[in-house]
């Protein structure tokens, strides 16, 4: 009896150090640091609280999707890479979203990106000169898509407004404003385009293309 007590103690010391030597292994894993490369506009310090829930896990354990959930939640994350350096450090590289305009949309208030995501709206200095919107989003895509296809020089507009007529004024930066028809307004940008800069018309400022087949100027 004496002599199976004694086997049996040593096997459980045995076994408590094997458990513990296994945690002190696994605890090497626990991540400890996050290192953020590329952000242009968005702080360190801002990503860093984001990822918070995920400092301590193990990083074997730890996958892609769950970071791409959290970082998702910045609206001005467009992709990242995440690279995993053992055993506790894990590595992200920020692409960050270009706003190409401000939209305003009833109280609401937007960056739109390229392609034509809402990002939430903050007030970064390298984006206080992007033309505004006042519309919805849908019908700005519309817009958007055939300005696009006629190669309209958007570096020269600075306000997009949708009327409830569901038309479109847009003014550019040397204040001519374009009053287009609720249909068919690809054939009145042509046109635009192709007078804009001729002598005879550098003296208008109001380019107005409501009426069918009609250009009123002022």
């Amino acid at each position: 009896m004496k002599n199976r007590a004694i086997i049996s103690l040593a096997l459980l010391m045995l076994l408590s150090t094997i458990t513990t030597q296994h945690k002190i292994v696994i605890s090497k894993f626990n991540l400890k640091e996050i290192d953020i490369e590329n952000n242009l506009l968005l702080k360190e310090k801002d990503i860093q609280k984001l990822l918070t829930p995920i400092y301590n896990k193990n990083l074997l354990l730890l996958k892609n999707r769950e970071i791409e959930i959290i970082l998702m939640q910045n609206t001005f994350i467009e992709s990242f890479n995440i690279k995993k350096k053992y055993p506790n450090i894990l590595k992200i590289e920020i692409f960050e979203k270009k706003p190409i305009a401000v939209l305003f949309n009833k109280k609401d208030k937007f960056y739109l990106s390229e392609k034509l995501d809402l990002i939430e709206f903050k007030n970064f200095p390298n984006y206080q000169n992007l033309p505004y919107v006042f519309g919805n989003k849908d019908e700005f895509q519309i817009l958007y898509n055939n300005l696009i296809k006629i190669n309209f020089p958007f570096d020269q507009i600075k306000k997009y407004t949708l009327f409830e007529t569901n038309r479109w004024d847009l003014e550019t930066k040397n204040n001519n404003i374009i009053k287009l028809p609720s249909k068919d307004f690809i054939k009145s940008l042509e046109n635009y385009l192709s007078i804009r800069n001729k002598k005879n018309f550098t003296k208008y400022n109001i380019f107005d293309y409501r009426i069918d087949n009609q250009l009123i100027l002022k």
